[in-house]
């Protein structure tokens, strides 16, 4: 495979591995992490790229190594377009001096900023993958959701063997036209075939009122459109949307849907109440939005993050029995 080099500078401050690692996602066979380092696969104007980040500064002086691994020879335009849409999922411009400025004296975010200074929500992964991702991790364990997403992998999507390593690159939506809901339901993945199915036809024909589904078409509309078009895909549901409209599209207080596994861990992280016996939704979406208004679902991916962190350090006794891995 033919390797290129790009440097990168993301605005400071950037904490880069609480920002390249999410340890709350579930472990996937397109990406691995180490300190200071990630592999990533991508697909990008229909290739499969083999990606690694390198950190190559500190949080208040960042910069970023990408190498980008091809088995096409790749031209300047290509790379710039690769850049800037990297620069996007992974916010590398982000601005949160506001964010920091107004609650820097919480008496629970403020401490969890200062640990986790420079920490972007980021997304790798397209629209398409998103929604993916999300359909196999309705109503499953998360030793589930890997099973089926590892399945789905290595049936329809590419091995990349770079850097020493051996990743799983997505599929695009075209490569699914003759896979039928029977086919994918020998991999195991149950009811979700027909969401699959269904979410592929989306993006490659949708209806002839609607046309295709096109994420870069979406980033440009208002939010009540986003979420008008998202809702409106086969079983995709308010939680799913709810995810893609902060992760994806950038809306930094979208918080209106509360699943009740996340209504159990917010009760105990944000009331110290017993998972077992949740708040009401309701009561916990008026509490969010009173303490950090706009800036509600940032400062609950903040404390959310650190949450899990503590976790890659030592288990979290309440939290392990609601994840089973």
């Amino acid at each position: 495979m033919k390797k290129y080099v790009v440097e990168l500078e993301p605005t400071a401050p950037f904490h880069f591995d609480a920002s390249l690692h999410k340890p709350d996602h579930f472990p996937s066979a397109d990406n691995a992490w180490a300190p200071g380092t990630r592999w990533q696969t991508m697909r990008w104007q229909g290739l499969p790229l083999g990606l690694k980040f390198e950190n190559r500064g500190t949080v208040d002086q960042p910069a970023i190594r990408l190498s980008v691994w091809a088995e096409e020879s790749l031209d300047a335009a290509f790379l710039d377009g690769l850049t800037a849409e990297i620069v996007y999922r992974c916010n590398l411009d982000l601005d949160l001096s506001d964010f920091y400025d107004r609650f820097a004296d919480d008496t629970q975010l403020g401490p969890v900023i200062d640990r986790w200074r420079g920490l972007r929500p980021a997304a790798f992964s397209s629209l398409y993958e998103y929604l993916l991702i999300a359909i196999v991790l309705q109503n499953a364990t998360v030793r589930r959701s890997v099973q089926m997403m590892q399945a789905l992998l290595e049936t329809h999507g590419t091995a990349l063997v770079y850097d020493g390593r051996t990743l799983h690159c997505f599929w695009e939506p075209q490569a699914l036209a003759g896979v039928t809901e029977d086919d994918l339901r020998q991999l195991k993945v149950g009811y979700r075939a027909r969401t699959i199915r269904r979410v592929t036809d989306a993006f490659t024909g949708g209806t002839p009122s609607t046309g295709a589904m096109d994420e870069l078409v979406l980033r440009e509309v208002p939010l009540e459109t986003q979420r008008k078009n998202l809702l409106a895909l086969y079983g995709v549901g308010p939680a799913s949307v709810g995810y893609i409209l902060f992760d994806m599209f950038h809306h930094w207080g979208e918080l209106s849907h509360v699943s009740p596994w996340e209504q159990r861990i917010y009760s105990k992280l944000f009331l110290d109440r017993d998972p077992d016996d949740p708040t009401p939704v309701e009561e916990l979406l008026h509490l969010l939005d009173a303490r950090f208004g706009e800036w509600k679902m940032m400062a609950v991916h903040y404390l959310w993050e650190d949450l899990f962190w503590q976790r890659v350090h030592q288990p979290v006794d309440w939290l392990e029995a609601l994840i089973r891995l």
